[in-house]
């Protein structure tokens, strides 16, 4: 299978990285040339549009950061849709909302080609090595044909339902880590104002029952002082805002949601739209005139596992 690879920004890269490490042929493509430089140097091409990749490859991968961008580059006049060939799968790997994708994908059904919504879960450093985990929502059919390749992207695979479900499930999940995020930050201010040592503090959350995949990666870089986790406040409050939504669509009366929303806003208009997100504690920090920060811990998050085959997840019957 040919791969097309659209977005190659913190997440997407690292994709694009993955299928090429595995032998699968690329063509990438970005606005900013040299974010391909180095899988043009492992054997990728470089597309000319999004229309000639359409045409050439089996399959297009869209990784982008909002709706829009994947709006554009699919139906721009050098789209994706204006080069689609019959057969040919487009996968939305981006973090959007399920209108938005239900309406893109019923354009590519009419241009005889298939979609499938799958975004992944997991950060940035398990996305480099292959380890991150992929939802996908489409026909059972279209995910056998995807699932080589989705195994290869990801380490574990859950087939979703239909079309969107998979975008509102990874919504969900975002709004959880944000949740999480919000409430550790609480925490550790809290723990550093009554004098607690705070390495000491990031080892009791991590063997109680305090604790989380959010603690054990963002917690980290925050005690390092670089809050690096390759993830931005406009990028959490487009996520979390999705989520927002999908309940007011459904008249659900959700209590937290609007206060998380409300913290992260009046942290992006603090510190900046692309401040990286765990830095949403320096509200606190500022409040109460401290620094979380601890000697020993790591400025960015590394995956060290090791990179393992990857297998559908099946939810219980």
């Amino acid at each position: 299978m040919h791969v097309g690879f659209i977005g190659l920004g913190n997440v997407g890269g690292k994709l694009a990285g993955s299928v090429i490490r595995n032998g699968l042929s690329l063509t990438v493509l970005d606005l900013d040339r040299s974010a391909a430089d180095s899988l043009v140097e492992k054997g990728a091409l470089f597309g000319t549009s999004p229309k000639q990749m359409a045409a050439d490859c089996d399959l297009i991968i869209t990784c982008l950061p909002s709706p829009a961008a994947s709006a554009a580059v699919l139906e721009n006049e050098d789209g994706v849709l204006a080069g689609l060939t019959p057969g040919t799968i487009w996968a939305e790997m981006s973090t959007t909302d399920e209108s938005e994708v239900l309406r893109l994908g019923a354009k590519v059904k009419e241009a005889g080609g298939y979609a499938v919504d799958c975004p992944v879960s997991g950060g940035c450093h398990r996305a480099a090595t292959g380890n991150i985990a992929i939802f996908a929502g489409c026909d059972r059919d279209t995910f056998d044909r995807m699932l080589p390749v989705l195994t290869k992207l990801g380490r574990r695979v859950l087939h979703t339902g239909g079309l969107g479900s998979a975008s509102k499930l990874k919504v969900m999940t975002n709004y959880l880590a944000t949740a999480n995020l919000l409430t550790l930050c609480e925490a550790l201010v809290t723990s550093k104002a009554a004098g607690l040592d705070l390495a000491t503090t990031y080892e009791a959350i991590r063997i109680s029952s305090g604790n989380s995949f959010v603690h054990e990666t963002e917690s980290q870089v925050i005690l390092n002082g670089s809050r690096d986790i390759n993830f931005t406040m406009d990028l959490v409050l487009k996520d979390i805002g999705l989520f927002q939504q999908i309940a007011e669509d459904h008249n659900v009366p959700l209590e937290i949601s609007p206060l998380m929303i409300e913290i992260m806003k009046d942290g992006a208009s603090r510190y900046g739209d692309r401040e990286w997100s765990p830095n949403i504690i320096r509200r606190l920090e500022d409040a109460c005139g401290l620094k979380v920060l601890a000697d020993g811990f790591p400025a960015e998050i590394v995956d060290d596992e090791p990179e393992e085959a990857g297998y559908e997840v099946r939810p219980k019957s």
